[in-house]
């Protein structure tokens, strides 16, 4: 096969004309000559992007249609961190991660999750726990590439033993560690990549990438469906070319089928960044820090690239090739029937451990009385942080003028993985619902059922019917509910991943029909359940104060 262009050449920084000749997926040989003239512009050459941290299970897709729709925008890979379903299924849901990536024509590098649980079994109940000898014995597969984001930075610079184990593991295996620690002064940074430690993508302010970088560390600039920093980190692109990488990190359903790391790519681009600066950020980086070659259009390289019609900001993907294969074409869409179809015959022997038993609205009552304190957690749409309100309740809170109670409404965490367990119950605002409830399976990072409503009994058909799918997302009102199921660890849909965007869509809609006035509320509930983001979360066990580690009563 010979692919004709205008040549795109990230290792030498130039274009030329030219062909690409493509034997056994591989590019036997790239030769520079003249194009012949044509009706039509002669398309541009480039190697394709790659997500450098995603959790595939955010985006409710299984891998192969997550690589499906990653493709359409350029995507050939995804540095691939399986914690969501490690945390329901422990080592068993890496193992299935990886088996169904296998199925599609694309590039998955997956690690070992660090943190399973994100915090002690005394603050959520987790499906699995990861110590330093599951760790160690994962890092001596061939199939599992780096130590994913050690989120207990904490217990990095206190020596905390088992921390530091599972780091020596990684690196008695010559494995890459990443990193996550939001907020480390630049003396934290230092002793955090002397750890091992070599990304980290939760900085969040221009001076803290300056600091990783100083420290040692490559940055991870994110720009996902919750957390974005990109306009905070953008300036590191030509400040430190060499140091820095993009991702996603938690990519949804209807932000993926928009767009992806080719999105973060154009923004740089509209900004004035260097074209070639961009291009290593975007595909070369990850490629040489993770010890991979996808391909980076050089002979003998995989032959794997895309194909656009420009190299300005607004490229536009004609079509994705991965190791010879043609996976997406503006023209058609990409082949992966007999994936999906396979996929779906296996779905039933994967365990999603759901255990838990139906509750009733008594399960879930709440007294507030006069002289009463409560804890509010303070919700922002799209947001991984909460704010944390203490409000003393001075009279009727439906005619308190002190605090707009009427904004205030019921939040309930239910530990899926034990039979008869008591549901959590606090008080969220910002969520605007005022008749109707909305719940999930997906609650970062244990993902037990979380749900939010104004009235009991609409909330406790919306956590049943969660329990009765097996896990899934519910909006549900008087009269009317839409959901989705959600089979595959309670995180993950079989559907087409255009389907799947399509739902999402529809439960936000429809959630709009409750009153909500969030544009993201699945998103937003699902990090009020993440005990390790500031600053009040609410958990299965309790709620809990993040930024003092300590439960709230």
């Amino acid at each position: 096969m010979t692919y004709k262009g205008h040549i795109v050449d990230v290792v030498r920084r130039e274009i030329y004309d030219g062909e690409l000749i493509v034997t056994d997926g591989r590019i036997s040989r790239i030769r520079q000559c003249s194009l012949p003239d044509s009706m039509e512009p002669w398309p541009y050459l480039m190697p394709g992007f790659i997500d450098s941290h995603v959790h595939i299970e955010s985006s409710m897709m299984l891998p192969a249609e997550f690589a499906r729709v990653a493709s359409e925008h350029g995507t050939i890979g995804a540095i691939a961190d399986p914690h969501e379903i490690a945390n329901v299924m422990g080592v068993e849901g890496v193992d299935v991660m990886i088996h169904l990536g296998r199925q599609a024509q694309f590039n998955f590098l997956f690690g070992a999750p660090s943190c399973v649980p994100s915090i002690g079994s005394n603050v959520e109940t987790s499906g699995a726990t990861l110590g330093s000898q599951e760790i160690a014995a994962l890092m001596q597969r061939d199939d599992i590439a780096f130590l994913a984001e050690m989120m207990n930075f904490m217990g990095v610079l206190h020596g905390d033993s088992e921390v530091m184990a599972k780091l020596a593991a990684a690196r008695a295996a010559g494995k890459p560690i990443d990193g996550h620690a939001p907020g480390l002064s630049l003396e934290g940074r230092r002793l955090y990549a002397q750890a091992g430690v070599s990304t980290d993508h939760e900085c969040t302010t221009l001076e803290e990438g300056r600091d990783c970088i100083r420290a040692g560390m490559k940055v991870i600039i994110r720009e996902g469906s919750a957390a974005k920093d990109y306009n905070q980190l953008h300036p590191l692109i030509d400040e430190y070319p060499d140091q820095v990488m993009l991702c996603t990190d938690d990519c949804h359903a209807d932000d993926l089928v928009r767009g992806h790391i080719n999105v973060i790519a154009a923004r740089a681009l509209l900004d004035g960044h260097d074209f070639w600066n961009v291009l290593q950020v975007a595909c070369c980086n990850p490629q040489r820090h993770y010890g991979v070659n996808w391909g980076l259009l050089q002979e003998g390289d995989p032959a794997t690239f895309i194909v656009v019609n420009n190299i300005g900001p607004y490229l536009a993907i004609q079509s994705t090739i991965i190791r010879g294969v043609e996976v997406y074409s503006y023209d058609q869409s990409f082949g992966s029937i007999s994936i999906r179809r396979q996929t779906i015959a296996d779905l039933n022997s994967y365990p999603n451990h759901f255990c838990a038993t139906l509750i009733t609205p008594e399960d879930i009552r709440l007294d507030i009385r006069r002289g009463d304190t409560k804890h509010i957690i303070r919700a922002t749409d799209k947001s991984l942080y909460t704010g944390h309100e203490v409000v003393e309740v001075t009279g009727d809170p439906m005619k308190d003028s002190h605090y707009p109670w009427h904004e205030v409404q019921k939040v309930v965490v239910y530990n899926r993985y034990t039979p008869s367990a008591r549901p959590v119950i606090g008080l969220v605002r910002g969520f605007g619902i005022r008749h109707g409830a909305i719940a999930s399976s997906v609650a970062h990072d244990s993902h037990n059922i979380v749900a939010i409503g104004s009235d009991d009994e609409l909330i406790v058909h919306a956590i049943n019917r969660i329990i009765t799918m097996r896990g899934g997302q519910v909006v549900i009102t008087s009269d009317e509910m839409i959901e989705m199921a959600l089979p595959i660890a309670g995180l993950m849909s079989p559907l087409d991943g255009h389907e799947v965007a399509y739902r999402c869509r529809l439960l936000c809609d429809m959630a709009v029909l409750t009153g909500c006035t969030l544009k993201a509320p699945f998103i937003t509930m699902a990090f009020l359940c993440l005990p390790v983001i500031p600053e009040l979360k609410i958990t299965d066990r309790c709620l809990w104060d993040s930024q003092n580690m300590v439960p709230v009563t």
